[in-house]
């Protein structure tokens, strides 16, 4: 059965955001809460693995050019340690996601619409990912 927005179980539902630039990591939390999910942010890759927040993620949106560890390089150190959580990936560099990795639900160029990050989640919500 779907979660849809606003549904009661959408408030159990963890969504985090990984993205280096404060303002859109910002304004992506505040999109995800006024629509009723609970939300963790992190500057980055590693404070994200540091934090645990892979254990307490439902759906993870992380941004692909990051410094130190990128968006690639977490979404394949997450399925190295057995982690499969649904991931859409933002940049504003489309090209860099020709071939989508396995687990990735969808790559939004900058700037997107919230309707369609919206749309993606309850997809990405609603997938079970092989092992």
């Amino acid at each position: 059965m779907p979660i849809r927005p606003g549904s009661p179980m959408q408030h159990k539902v963890v969504i985090a955001v990984v993205d280096d630039d404060e303002a859109i990591r910002s304004a992506l939390e505040s999109l995800l809460r006024a629509s009723q999910y609970q939300v963790l942010g992190y500057p980055g890759g590693q404070a994200f693995l540091d934090a645990e927040g892979p254990a307490q993620t439902h759906c993870l949106i992380s941004d692909i050019q990051m410094p130190g560890m990128n968006g690639l390089q977490l979404h394949e150190t997450l399925c190295a340690q057995g982690w499969r959580i649904p991931v859409i990936f933002v940049t504003a560099r489309p090209d860099e996601m020709k071939n989508r990795p396995p687990g990735v639900i969808a790559c939004l160029a900058k700037p997107f619409r919230a309707e369609d990050l919206l749309r993606h989640i309850e997809i990405a919500l609603n997938q079970t990912l092989p092992l």
